[in-house]
């Protein structure tokens, strides 16, 4: 019987999942508009012939990796512990969430942020993703209105810098060598939430050496 060669091999072992995971890194590789479904091809090791029989083209593989994203934050926001309870409580879950997505979904989560827009189908995910905006911003409105953080900063602005935070994630967490999603979620809201200066020990308190 014949070998069987490298790209004869790795054409058998393709499923739908394995090519919308390995488009999705040469997306975010050479970016979306600068992908042909050569270099899709190519990196998969198979005849364009071949992608076809798994997908459309190559929008449906980028509408399905920005759903992966985006189903995850919806996901969420579904959860009964973002819709009730105090509305700090609710923030904080879903600043957490947020982070554990991004770290389960970096690929995915990574392509969404770099979309702007130029295809139906881009512009379809920045809905979606003003949606889960606005959620949030709603959130941090209710936080402020039951005292639950201050209330002299515009709630937009609140929502940007937080999530300008989560987001800034991909640009340098490296799984291999990275913290945890818990880590990286805690890490965030004690800066956030709490700030980043050092508050002065009280006697008594357990903070620090009683004067």
């Amino acid at each position: 019987m014949a070998t069987q060669t490298p790209a004869r091999q790795r054409r058998r072992g393709h499923d739908p999942e394995s090519v919308l995971s390995i488009a999705v890194g040469v997306f975010n590789e050479r970016g979306y508009d600068g992908t042909s479904m050569e270099d899709l091809a190519r990196a998969l090791g198979v005849t364009k012939s071949a992608i076809y029989y798994h997908v459309p083209g190559k929008e449906q593989l980028l509408s399905r990796a920005l759903d992966r994203a985006l189903d995850g934050l919806f996901a969420m926001v579904a959860d009964p512990r973002a819709g009730s309870g105090p509305a700090i409580d609710r923030l904080e879950y879903v600043v957490r969430q947020s982070v554990r997505i991004l770290i389960d979904r970096l690929p995915y989560v990574t392509l969404l942020l770099r979309v702007r827009g130029n295809s139906a189908t881009e512009q379809a995910a920045l809905e979606r993703r003003r949606d889960f905006d606005r959620f949030v911003s709603q959130l941090v409105k209710e936080a402020a209105a039951e005292g639950g953080i201050r209330a002299d900063v515009d709630p937009a602005l609140v929502t940007r810098l937080l999530f300008g935070a989560v987001n800034s994630i991909t640009e340098w967490y490296q799984p291999a060598r990275g913290a945890s999603a818990e880590d990286l979620s805690d890490a965030l809201l004690k800066m956030l939430f709490n700030g980043l200066r050092a508050q002065p020990s009280r006697p008594g308190d357990g903070t620090g050496p009683e004067n």
